[in-house]
């Protein structure tokens, strides 16, 4: 019986010893390498925002998220993967993109983010695929012309959390107060009750809220420039090759200005031909 027992225990911590080994030297989502994945599979998941009008917004009526971005991921991963290759997509806010990208769960970010150097110290980017600048949102007929307008104590500025547009509202306004709401629907949604003066981040995005919401309108034009990238988890050196030469091969097609006109063509304020590559 002592026998017994003493061969079920060797053989239960040999298990355990190669479950170890094999967790110590299994790669997580986040560090294998992400080419070799996706032409596995055929597919490159991206993270894209489903709450940004022009960009990526969730249609109620299918459930699909459309926009620019949208439409630039399926392109690239086209480019990348080749005619039959698919772009999944996940979900994220401005709170949640880094997040997800580090656990592996989305392989870049197409989310309208700024490429930052504090941003670049935790991940790689492609190169600028669309050219924004910070700007406001206030309501018709709003005394607030420019961003100085709003540089004084009892000023509130609405933004969202995640967004870089939130600390530079502290360089060109720092007197006024900064409200940090979860997602444009509900910064928007503050704006309209009155809990800020003005809505800010990049104009691209404003101008999506503008159409939506006729009563509101941009004002004092671009004070920061915000170029957009596509955020990608450092070590992968073959994965950021492969997404500025699928971006050149858009841009030289012509389909990238295609695109861009889809979805800005129409935008009051938007001069897509200085816009356009």
């Amino acid at each position: 019986m002592k026998k017994l027992f003493r061969l079920v225990s060797v053989i239960i911590s040999s298990l355990a010893l190669v479950l170890v080994l094999s967790a110590c030297g299994s790669k997580s989502l986040a560090d294998q390498n992400v080419v070799t994945r996706a032409k596995q599979t055929n597919t490159i998941t991206w993270g894209v925002k489903a709450d940004t009008k022009l960009f990526g917004l969730m249609d109620v009526k299918n459930s699909q998220i459309k926009g620019f971005e949208v439409d630039m991921a399926k392109a690239l991963t086209k480019q990348i993967l080749g005619p039959k290759g698919k772009a999944d997509f996940v979900q994220v806010t401005s709170s949640t993109r880094m997040p997800l990208l580090k656990n592996g769960n989305i392989d870049a970010i197409m989310a309208t983010m700024t490429i930052t150097p504090e941003r670049l110290k935790q991940v790689d980017f492609s190169r600028s695929y669309f050219d924004a600048g910070q700007s406001l949102l206030v309501k018709k007929g709003s005394s607030v012309k420019s961003v100085k307008d709003l540089n004084h104590k009892g000023a509130t500025v609405l933004g969202v959390v995640g967004s870089n547009s939130v600390q530079n509202v502290a360089k060109f306004a720092p007197k006024a107060k900064v409200l940090q709401l979860s997602d444009y629907a509900q910064a928007m949604t503050a704006l309209k009750s009155g809990q800020g003066e003005a809505l800010t981040t990049d104009n691209g995005i404003l101008a999506g809220m503008s159409v939506e919401n006729p009563g509101y309108v941009l004002t004092g034009g671009a004070f920061t420039k915000e170029p957009y990238g596509i955020a990608i988890n450092k070590g992968q050196p073959e994965f950021k090759r492969d997404l500025n030469t699928a971006l050149t091969k858009v841009e030289q097609s012509g389909q990238y200005n295609r695109i861009l006109k889809k979805w800005f063509g129409n935008v009051p304020g938007m001069n897509v031909k200085e816009m356009e590559r």
